[in-house]
């Protein structure tokens, strides 16, 4: 019992700081581009799926 009450608490903490990083102004917890098979539904896309799509268009054109 006193590990789940240590682990219960120690959860709690860490989401009450991820709220009082949120009231604060900082950015929210986010996933990154990408995902599933590479499936990048983005409307913005990174830099490093930009590379990666011309990678991919130059591997196209040479075959």
């Amino acid at each position: 019992m006193a590990i789940f009450l240590v682990t219960f608490v120690i959860i709690a903490v860490v989401i009450a700081l991820m709220a009082v990083g949120v009231m604060f102004g900082r950015a929210a917890i986010k996933g990154s581009c990408g995902g599933v098979n590479s499936d990048c539904v983005c409307v913005t896309k990174c830099d490093k799926r930009l590379q990666w799509e011309a990678e991919q268009a130059k591997l196209a054109a040479q075959e």
